[in-house]
């Protein structure tokens, strides 16, 4: 079974974990274009922070559903808007 691991801060794990955020977002870099197109995943494995082995409060396992690229404006990643895969983490 393949899955995809994403630590998150804090704040995003709580929030796809309430059902809030249904989107994680990471850079449109040539380091995640590696790592996402073309492959296909079962899972995706969230975890806050990097957890000790265990420590299942702080990870949060749901089915793949794909991504999509787009183009936003996030705080996290400054003033111009930038391409970002759009990863799917609804619940």
């Amino acid at each position: 079974m393949r899955t995809l691991v994403l630590p998150l801060k804090g704040e995003y794990f709580d929030a796809i974990k309430a059902g809030i955020k249904p989107e994680e977002f990471r850079a449109a870099t040539p380091y995640w274009r590696r790592r996402l197109d073309g492959q296909s995943f079962d899972q995706i494995e969230l975890t806050r922070g990097y957890p000790k082995r265990g420590d299942d409060a702080r990870r949060l396992v749901l089915p793949w559903k794909g991504y999509r690229l787009t183009t936003i404006v996030h705080p996290h990643f400054g003033a111009e808007p930038v391409e970002v895969f759009a990863i799917d983490v609804s619940r």
